[in-house]
């Protein structure tokens, strides 16, 4: 797919799924995202760039840890998205702002940052290394960027969405999603931008969800379909949910479901 297109479709996707991005996916990736911050060891006073925020989740966190000292600035290709952001967090703090933008063509200065943070956001990407070029250009010497993939297709039980919503419609959300979490190559990706002292951690996370309602927010609504599940009609609906919801079967656990995810987080030095 050419990078113009892939850009759009992220970008009209990601509006469509912002209003059920938080109660699809808050509560399930928190862990994941609390271990990404940890290893990215931000500290008051800095100034730090979100990229690919989208709500909001983590750059709360990120503001918090570099305190009223520090800065944070989020930026996403989503207007939707940083609205919803901006509505979470420009009232209780005054040292963080959002901007929508490109993450492979960032419009900062080189050495602008302290250290850059990126959750889940790589995959969808259409070069995902010229984003990880565009962070090495703007944190300072000595400065850590962080990046939080999914990790192993076979290990992400929910992957079957992918394949269950382009049998209906050719969507093209992300045709490499899980490019960067195979063996090292995130970290490779890191080393080739010119990143030092590079760290990879690779774990796993069970992905919880209440009952069938809540599993299907989540990939259909809150997630990367979101655009390709706005064409269905209310039977393509009812028929990709029962397929889903069969396709996860295995991790049901009472009325709702646990499923497995597996993570990598690279961090490296300027």
């Amino acid at each position: 797919m050419k990078p113009n297109l892939q850009r759009r479709i992220q970008r009209y996707g990601w509006d469509k799924a912002a209003p059920y991005y938080d109660s699809g996916w808050q509560r399930q990736l928190k862990p994941a995202q609390l271990k990404l911050l940890n290893k990215a060891g931000l500290k008051p006073g800095e100034s730090v760039l979100d990229v690919s925020c989208g709500t909001g989740l983590i750059t709360q966190k990120v503001t918090e840890a570099v305190g009223s000292e520090g800065s944070v600035t989020g930026i996403d290709l989503s207007e939707q998205m940083i609205e919803k952001a901006r509505t979470r967090l420009n009232g209780s703090y005054s040292n963080c702002s959002f901007r929508r933008m490109d993450a492979e063509d960032l419009i900062f200065e080189d050495i602008t940052f302290d250290a850059a943070i990126c959750s889940l956001g790589l995959m969808y990407f259409p070069r995902p290394e010229r984003a990880i070029d565009e962070m090495f250009r703007v944190v300072k010497p000595g400065g850590r960027v962080s990046a939080l993939v999914w990790g192993a297709r076979q290990q992400c039980g929910w992957a079957s969405i992918f394949p269950i919503t382009d049998r209906r419609v050719k969507s093209d959300v992300c045709p490499l999603f899980f490019r960067l979490g195979i063996g090292d190559a995130l970290e490779q990706a890191f080393m080739n931008a010119g990143f030092t002292h590079t760290d990879s951690c690779r774990f796993s996370k069970r992905l919880e969800f209440r009952d069938d309602e809540e599993a299907c927010v989540a990939a259909f609504l809150g997630g990367a379909v979101a655009l390709a599940y706005q064409k269905f009609d209310n039977q393509t609906r009812e028929e990709v949910h029962a397929e889903y919801l069969d396709s996860i079967r295995q991790y049901k656990q009472a009325a709702g479901y646990s499923i497995p995810g597996e993570f990598v987080i690279v961090t490296g030095t300027r």
